[in-house]
């Protein structure tokens, strides 16, 4: 999909942070806009700043974890434009809960939102892109988190990790109806991810705080203190616009030696597991 003036995109988690750029990115590319955020009032601020720009965009209020929100959010994308034709999947929290205090309510609501809200939109989208018939694309974002452990056992994680692999899964059901996915994964990035417990939904129950003195707090620190100096959120979204461009599945923003390492051994390991299968290495069972 290299055209975009005229066109629309729907994105969620859109008052802020890479939702928000992205938001901005399509506006700056002639595309009408519809920002989705669980946040009444920073999504009224959100619409406000992009339409100073000159753009035509728009706000509804949606709630990833539940699937008839993101309905009605859809319907309304529909009834404003017509046709949408990008969907970015992006809306997500970040949240711990390590093997020390392994919290139930944390994981149902870390997977609520990020995994199943990335289902949710595609559900809500793939049937109206399909119909129309003038292609689209999707954009779902993940994170490195996807990609390595470095967190150890994280809801967040494992959520990122899953949506990579729906990511792959889709793109190649999809590219016959010429639709496109692309699967975001950022490295540390100026959002307010840290702070998402701030929305996090009564049903959950109350999040659970690392002990004080703990290595879970100290490894919540470093992360928030990396996140503070991390990427411009406009960095990302304008590698993601490139990505639709040209039909790429991956976005990444970091390729440092730290990351690249840290995939490396994760994918020699698998592929020495297989060699032990295989019986090319002396001495496998």
């Amino acid at each position: 999909m290299r055209d975009f003036a005229g066109k629309a995109a729907f994105v969620t988690g859109g008052a802020s942070g890479i939702g928000l750029a992205l938001g901005r990115a399509f506006a700056a590319a002639g595309m009408r806009v519809m920002l989705a955020d669980i946040e009444a009032g920073a999504l009224a601020e959100a619409v406000a700043a992009v339409r100073e720009t000159g753009a035509e965009v728009r706000g509804v209020r949606c709630d990833v974890a539940d699937a008839a929100s993101v309905e009605a959010a859809a319907a309304e994308a529909f009834a404003a434009f017509g046709k949408v034709h990008v969907v970015c999947n992006n809306a997500g929290v970040g949240g711990g809960s390590g093997i020390d205090d392994i919290a139930l309510d944390t994981w149902r609501w870390v997977l609520d939102v990020n995994l199943m809200g990335v289902l949710h939109g595609i559900r809500a989208f793939l049937p109206h892109m399909r119909e129309h018939g003038e292609g689209g694309h999707f954009v779902n974002t993940a994170s490195m988190a996807g990609m390595n452990s470095g967190l150890g056992f994280s809801p967040y994680s494992a959520s990122k990790f899953a949506v990579v692999n729906m990511s792959e899964g889709l793109a190649m059901q999809v590219r016959p109806l010429g639709i496109g996915v692309t699967v975001v994964c950022p490295g540390f990035v100026r959002t307010r991810i840290w702070e998402s417990g701030r929305n996090r939904g009564e049903r959950y129950g109350p999040a659970v705080r690392p002990a004080p003195g703990s290595a879970a707090e100290a490894l919540l620190a470093q992360l928030v203190e990396l996140g503070q100096a991390g990427l411009d959120p406009a960095e990302v979204a304008a590698r993601t616009l490139a990505a639709i461009r040209e039909d790429a599945l991956y976005v990444f923003t970091h390729a440092g030696a730290e990351w690249r390492d840290e995939l490396k051994a994760r994918f020699d390991g698998i592929l020495a597991a297989m060699d032990r299968a295989a019986g090319r290495i002396s001495g496998a069972p």
